[in-house]
């Protein structure tokens, strides 16, 4: 097995660590039960890479090693010469309460699960079903992209419920596959791609004799969150798939490896390798890489505030070069609130007559966009003794559509006093034992959040974003202490589709509205003042 360890340190140094699996040997059996025999008990990964801007002497270690299996206590590593080690010991204080009398594991739990049943087989080929399921109350794709290894030369030969990406039989024909089934047309074959891609089909071909008819297929490759549509929670689709020799027998089946799912605007997610359950099941769960960029953003303002805090600079990533046309770290220029309303592009002039009108200073260069695709402004509408609202808008900036969207928020102090959602329908969600976040998605019917448009006169008008917008109304009941203007009526995480959004780091400040009860006041004084002089 040959693995770049450029790859290994970079994702061990900025990221939670890779993982190795044995494959085909997934298990190490000890001395007693193969009799001394080193090749069942022992395993080698040879690791190749490039370093850069390191001593040609150097030697490229690992942060850590440990053995990533339950039941191990694995101390710090030791370093002799070129080589690390590490002695890893059963756990004494391990329990499990796994049995395995069938010889298969239990079906594992994940943000995302995908099975691959084979549900029939014959000598040189099987037909497999693979499911998707969305487990996560916030989990969701949009047009999902699956790919995986085959491990064995084997090959895509039809399929219905998905398709592959890319239709090219050619590394069959020029390849091992192509000099054992010499009789076979490889004309009919879809796809021979050491590392295939699957796409799910529109609805238009759910009832498809021969491309449909698969429960849950031909979706547009959209998976819900269970909290919104169970029942569209999950995606299925069946593949034939040829093998080549030695396992030319009924029972001689590999699945695939490596897998890897993503979609348009989602959260990323980790596969990890299959796991024999009567099946293959494979778990994959969000993750929150380093240095990767949000794809949508937040901004917020408030009643007593008629200052626009807007999305972060570079929110969503900038490019690499930008020296010459703005600045990718200066902060964002506080915006009037009609400016939400048009492109980036259509806002500088208004943000510097804003900014001269309040007396404040422009930064030169100007700040980068936010350049996301999707922006939400969470607006504090109102807040009196009793409760509180917000307004919610939701903009899309893409010239992509998002069929049922959703969002979400994560009000710390606040979210219990939830009461009602006027334009969206609004749900609680417990999260992580918390019960802290709302859900919010379009009504039946307005569930769809448009794309980006021109204009009325493309010439001189702004591109008009797709908007949906609600108001949000809250008690203060039961919730003492909780103070709306300082920070507790503003969200402290929101995500769009699944995906967590940048949030800026400041919140509307109530200056304006201090003045103004300080005039109050002041006038109540002196009237005071003036009624015990005339007694």
């Amino acid at each position: 097995m040959l693995f770049s360890l450029m790859v290994l340190l970079c994702l061990l140094l900025l990221g939670n660590g890779t993982v190795f699996a044995g494959f085909p040997m997934t298990d190490l059996k000890t001395a007693i039960e193969t009799a001394g025999d080193d090749t069942q008990t022992s395993v080698q990964v040879q690791l190749l890479g490039t370093q850069f801007g390191v001593p040609l002497k150097d030697v490229p270690w690992p942060s850590n090693i440990s053995l990533a299996n339950d039941g191990f206590v694995c101390p710090a590593t030791t370093i002799e010469g070129s080589v690390m080690s590490v002695c890893c010991t059963s756990d004494p204080k391990f329990k499990t309460n796994i049995t395995l009398d069938d010889g298969f594991l239990p079906r594992q739990n994940g943000d995302l699960t995908i099975m691959y049943d084979v549900i029939r087989t014959y000598d040189s080929s099987y037909w497999a079903q693979v499911s998707i399921a969305n487990h996560n109350p916030l989990g969701r794709l949009d047009n999902w992209k699956l790919s995986w290894d085959w491990m064995k030369d084997e090959f895509i030969y039809s399929m219905k419920g998905a398709y592959p990406y890319i239709l090219d039989s050619t590394d069959c024909i020029y390849g091992p596959q192509g000099k054992y089934y010499g009789q076979l047309d490889f004309s009919n074959v879809l796809n021979c791609e050491r590392r295939p891609t699957i796409v799910d089909l529109p609805p238009t071909k759910a009832n498809d004799t021969t491309l449909g008819l698969i429960p849950s297929c031909c979706r547009n490759g959209t998976i819900l969150p269970p909290s919104m549509d169970p029942s569209k929670s999950t995606s299925a689709f069946q593949i034939q798939v040829y093998k080549m020799p030695p396992d030319l027998n009924r029972s001689q089946i590999s699945p695939p490896q490596n897998w890897k799912i993503n979609g348009t605007l989602n959260p990323d997610y980790q596969c990890g390798p299959s796991s024999q359950v009567a099946s293959w099941q494979v778990v994959c769960n969000i993750t929150h890489p380093k240095g990767v960029s949000p794809r949508c953003c937040v901004s917020f303002s408030a009643y007593y505030n008629d200052s626009v805090i807007p999305c972060n600079t570079c929110a969503c990533g900038c490019p690499s070069n930008t020296a010459l046309t703005c600045s990718a770290t200066a902060p964002a220029v506080l915006l009037p609130p009609q400016a939400l309303l048009v492109p980036y592009e259509n806002r500088t002039a208004m943000s510097v007559a804003w900014s001269a009108l309040k007396h404040r200073e422009v930064p030169n260069p100007f700040p980068c966009a936010d350049n996301c695709g999707v922006s939400i402004n969470w607006h504090l509408f109102t807040d009196y003794n009793r409760g509180w609202s917000a307004r919610i808008t939701v903009f899309n900036w893409q010239e992509t559509s998002f069929p049922d969207w959703f969002a979400a928020v994560q009000l710390d102090k606040a979210a219990a006093g939830f009461e009602a959602m006027y334009s969206f329908n609004g749900t609680m969600l417990e999260m992580d034992g918390v019960n802290n976040t709302i859900l919010m998605e379009g009504l039946p019917g307005l569930n769809y959040l448009v794309a980006e448009t021109d204009g009325a006169n493309p010439q001189k008008d702004p591109r008009v974003p797709g908007k949906q917008q609600t108001v949000i109304s809250f008690t203060k009941k039961n919730i003492p202490g909780v103070n709306i203007a300082a920070g507790d009526g503003f969200p402290t995480k929101v995500f769009f589709n699944g995906e967590e959004c940048s949030l800026p780091s400041i919140y509307p400040t109530s200056n304006s509205n201090g003045k103004g009860s300080a005039m109050i006041l002041s006038t109540l004084l002196a009237a005071l003042v003036l009624l015990l002089i005339q007694q």
